[in-house]
C-alpha cells in the first residue's frame, strides 16, 4: 500500500444520499433496534489526494469523533504492501472516544450484558469492525487500482455472525453500490431485539440466518449442538419463505483449529499466557490469519471472558501505536496481530511472539508437523519461522494425550470444525477446573442469611484474602478435577496479577453485591411492618418510607442492570408498595404532600 494519508471528506460526502437523509427525517424508534446490532456501517475509499477517506456512514444520522474515523480509515486498509488483491475479510477493535455520545452503553447494551455470558457482552469502551477490503486492478483510475472497504461497526463481539453478515453485504454494495446498505439498514431495523436465551432469525438480503445466543446460567451456555438443536424447531416456521435459513451454531465462536493447528504442541502454554494477561504479538502476512489467531487466542480461557487489550489487527498509524509499542516498563497486557515488517524491530523486546505460517500454505500433517517448532527465543523476528517464541516456562505439564488426538485427526483429514470442538473442550475442561475453586472460595465471602436485615443496609460481601485462598487448594484444588500436574499455585498468583482476575473478580463481586441487595429487599418486603410501626416516632416512619421508596426506585430503574438469578419479581415490588402506602395512612396529610412533592 502506498504512503497512507488519511482526511475526511468534505461534509457532502460524509453522509451518502439516502432517501432517508434527503428527506432529513430519522425516526428514533425505526433506528432504535439498528443500533442494538450495530452502530453503523463505514465505507471506506482511497482518493487520489487524500489517502484513505471516509466517503459514506450509513445510517447517516450516525455520529463519529475525528480519532474514531482516522482510526477506521487506517484499520480498513491491510497495513504496507501485503499483497492483498482481490476481496480481504478480517476485523479490527477500537476504543471509543471519550467524552461524546458514544461513551455509555446503550440502555439495551446494559440489559443484554446481564443476561448473556460474560465472552458475549457489549463492550464499553471498545467498537469490534468488520472489514471487507476489496482490491483490484482498474486501469480507469488514476492509480490504476481499485481499493474500497466495507466496515461494519458494532459494540458486540459476535465474530462469528459478523463475517458471515459482512461477506453477504459488501461484494453485492461493490455490484450494486448504495442501494444495498440502504437495504441492508432497513433489513436490520426490522430485526427482533437483542435477547439472550432465545432463537433469532435475522433476515438480510434475501438470506435468513437463524442462531441462538445462550443466557447466562443456562444449561446450554453456547453449547453449539444446543444450540442447533433449539434453531431447528424453528426451521417450520420458515418454509413458507421458500428460503433455506442459515443456521448459526454460535454467534461468536469461530473455527479455533484454523488458527491454531500450526502451534497446538504449545496449546496449554498459549493458554497459560493468555490466562495470566501476557503481552503477545502476532505476525503475519494477512489480516485474515492475524484477526483470526488473535481471536482465537482470547477464546482459549473461555468461559473467562478476556479482559485485557486485544487488536485483532493492528497498524503503525493506530492512535495507541506509542502507548502499546514504547513502555518504559515493558509491554502492557494486550495481543497485538500484526503484518507489517517494522513491527519486527519495533517490537523485537516483546517476551511472546507468535509467527504465523505464510497464508496460503498447505495445511497438511507434514507442514504442520514442520512448524510445530522448539519454543525458543529470538530478536531477529523477520527471520523467524513460524512458530512460537518465548522464554516462558509454563506451570503446567502438557496433557499430552490431547495434542495426540488433535495430530491424528490431522493425519485421518478430520473435519476442522471437529477438531476445533476437541480443543475447545479440552480448554473449556481446564479453565473450569482452575476456576472451580475460585468460585468455590468467591461463595464463602457471602455473609449469613442472619445477617440481613429488613431494617438494616444490606450487608457487602467479605474481602477476599489470597492467602486465604491459596490455603485452600491443598483440600479442594485443581487437581481434584483436571488431571494436569504442576505448579497451580504459582500460577494462581500470577493470574492474581493479570487483568483477567480484576475483571473476573469485579463482576463476581458485583454479582454478589447484587444478590445481597435483593436478599435485603426481598427481607423488607416480607417484614411485619404493622407489628414495626407499633411505638415508632413519626421520623422513624418518614425514615421508613424514604427505605421502601428507595428500594422500589432500584426495582424500577436498575432492574435489568440485576443479575438474573437476584431480580425482584412482581410479588415483591407489590409488597412493597403495600407497605409504602400502609406507612403513608400513618402521617398526618403535611407529611404525605411533602412526601409526594419529594
Amino acid at each position: 500500500m502506498a504512503t497512507k494519508q488519511v482526511a475526511n471528506m468534505k461534509n457532502e460526502h460524509q453522509t451518502p444520499h439516502s432517501p432517508v437523509n434527503d428527506q432529513h427525517i430519522f425516526h428514533t424508534e425505526k433506528w432504535q433496534r439498528f443500533s442494538d446490532w450495530l452502530h453503523c456501517i463505514c465505507v471506506v475509499n482511497f482518493d487520489l489526494e487524500l489517502g484513505q477517506a471516509m466517503e459514506a456512514i450509513y445510517p447517516p444520522h450516525v455520529k463519529l469523533g475525528e480519532q474514531e474515523k482516522t482510526n477506521i480509515c487506517y484499520l480498513a486498509f491491510p497495513d504496507s504492501n501485503s499483497g492483498c488483491m482481490g476481496d480481504t475479510l478480517f476485523h479490527v477493535r477500537l476504543r471509543v472516544a471519550p467524552a461524546t455520545e458514544n461513551t455509555l452503553l446503550k440502555p439495551q447494551h446494559i440489559r443484554f450484558n446481564n443476561q448473556c455470558i460474560p465472552v458475549q457482552r457489549a463492550d464499553a469502551g471498545h467498537y469490534w469492525g468488520f472489514v471487507y477490503f476489496r482490491q483490484i486492478k482498474d486501469t480507469r483510475l488514476p492509480r490504476g487500482y481499485f481499493q474500497k472497504s466495507i466496515v461494519l461497526l458494532t459494540r458486540l463481539p459476535f465474530v462469528n455472525l459478523y463475517y458471515e453478515i459482512c461477506s453477504l453485504i459488501a461484494p453485492q454494495y461493490f455490484d450494486d453500490g448504495e442501494l444495498v446498505l440502504e437495504s441492508a439498514c432497513d433489513n436490520i431495523c426490522h430485526w427482533p431485539a437483542l435477547a439472550a436465551g432465545e432463537s433469532l432469525t435475522l433476515h438480510l438480503l434475501g438470506t435468513i440466518f437463524q442462531t441462538v445466543i445462550p443466557k447466562v446460567n443456562s444449561k446450554s451456555n453456547g453449547n453449539a449442538q444446543t444450540n442447533s438443536e433449539s434453531i431447528g424447531t424453528q426451521l417450520l416456521d420458515n418454509s413458507i419463505n421458500q428460503l433455506p435459513p442459515q443456521v448459526l451454531s454460535s454467534v461468536h465462536e469461530i473455527d479455533i483449529f484454523r488458527s491454531l493447528s500450526s502451534v497446538v504442541t504449545h496449546i496449554h502454554l498459549l493458554w497459560e499466557l493468555v490466562l495470566t494477561g501476557e503481552p503477545i504479538v502476532v505476525m503475519g502476512s494477512s489480516p485474515t490469519d492475524c484477526s483470526l489467531m488473535v481471536q482465537s487466542l482470547m477464546s482459549l480461557i473461555a468461559p473467562i471472558a478476556y479482559a485485557a487489550e486485544s487488536r485483532p489487527y493492528f497498524t503503525i498509524h493506530d492512535s495507541e501505536f506509542k502507548e502499546f509499542t514504547q513502555q518504559n516498563q515493558g509491554p502492557p497486557p494486550v495481543i497485538l496481530g500484526v503484518t507489517n515488517p517494522f513491527f519486527a524491530k519495533t517490537l523485537q523486546h516483546w517476551p511472546h511472539t507468535i509467527r504465523l505460517i505464510e497464508s496460503g500454505s498447505n495445511h497438511n500433517t507434514s507442514s504442520i508437523g514442520q512448524n510445530l517448532r522448539k519454543v525458543k527465543s529470538s530478536s531477529r523476528l523477520l527471520e523467524l519461522s513460524p512458530g512460537v517464541y518465548t522464554q516462558y516456562k509454563a506451570f503446567l505439564q502438557k496433557d499430552k494425550s490431547v495434542i495426540k488426538k488433535v495430530i491424528l485427526g490431522v493425519k485421518m483429514s478430520r473435519p476442522s470444525a471437529v477438531q476445533s470442538c476437541l480443543l475447545r473442550r479440552h480448554l473449556l475442561e481446564l479453565t473450569q477446573s482452575f476456576m472451580i475453586p475460585l468460585e468455590r472460595y468467591m461463595a464463602s465471602l457471602m455473609p449469613l442469611q442472619k445477617d440481613i436485615s429488613p431494617f438494616k443496609a444490606a450487608p457487602t460481601p467479605h474481602q477476599f484474602k489470597q492467602d486465604d485462598f491459596l490455603a485452600t487448594l491443598e483440600n479442594s484444588g485443581p487437581q481434584l478435577t483436571s488431571s494436569l500436574k504442576g505448579d497451580w499455585v504459582g500460577l494462581y498468583k500470577r493470574f492474581f496479577r493479570s487483568p483477567n482476575f480484576k475483571g473476573w473478580y469485579e463482576n463476581r463481586y458485583m454479582e454478589l453485591t447484587q444478590t445481597l441487595q435483593a436478599l435485603a429487599t426481598q427481607a423488607l418486603s416480607d417484614a411485619n411492618l404493622n407489628k414495626w410501626v407499633e411505638g415508632k416516632h413519626e421520623v422513624e416512619i418518614v425514615d421508613m418510607i424514604l427505605k421502601l421508596q428507595q428500594k422500589l426506585k432500584i426495582c424500577n430503574d436498575n432492574f435489568d442492570q440485576l443479575s438474573p438469578t437476584t431480580s425482584t419479581n412482581n410479588n415483591t415490588k407489590e409488597q412493597l408498595l403495600k407497605h409504602l402506602e400502609d406507612m403513608k395512612r400513618l402521617l398526618p396529610d403535611d407529611l404525605k404532600t411533602i412526601l409526594s412533592n419529594t
